[in-house]
């Protein structure tokens, strides 16, 4: 891909900005809200576990403006303005994986903060064990690892940092 055709995440997509409990208070861009405000936007994450007890990691691509080319969240994605967690889970996990027929449970929420962002997240996770069709737009691939190989690459820069916390917090306990 040549410099003029890169891909790279669309600066002016419009997020809400929420309060602490998920409350829409504003809007702003995604270059906004990545670029060192902290405006506190929501997204949803999915972790997908298969009936082993592996865990599906995607790799993000290296023309993400967060994180690129770690491996992360099976899918995580922003929440569009006027749209539900829900509604924005199934879109992302359709989009990202192409899976549309799985039934998420609710594990919680927390705040995740980093030098450029504020994300109010929304924890899910699923067991499933049918086709995974990672996208090719979206992601760099993605594979199951098991517990041992997650616990093995967390703190070598590896994993995204928001990975580790958020698993070690809900499932490495």
């Amino acid at each position: 891909m040549t410099e003029t055709t890169k891909k790279k995440d669309n600066s002016l997509e419009k997020f809400p900005v929420v309060d602490e409990n998920g409350n829409t208070i504003g809007m702003a861009t995604r270059g906004e809200c990545h670029g060192g405000s902290r405006l506190l936007h929501p997204v949803v994450h999915l972790h997908v576990f298969n009936s082993q007890g592996e865990v599906y990691l995607q790799k993000r691509p290296e023309w993400k403006d967060i994180q690129p080319g770690k491996w992360d969240t099976a899918v995580g994605g922003h929440i569009d303005y006027g749209e539900s967690p829900e509604q924005a889970l199934r879109r992302e996990v359709g989009e990202e994986l192409g899976i549309t027929d799985f039934t998420p449970t609710f594990i919680g929420k927390y705040i995740f903060e980093s030098q450029r962002e504020k994300e109010l997240v929304y924890v899910n996770r699923t067991t499933y064990d049918g086709e995974i069709k990672p996208s090719k737009d979206e992601l760099d691939g993605g594979r199951f690892w098991s517990l041992q190989e997650i616990r093995d690459a967390i703190g070598k820069g590896v994993l995204t940092p928001n990975f580790e916390q958020e698993f070690q917090k809900f499932f490495l306990t």
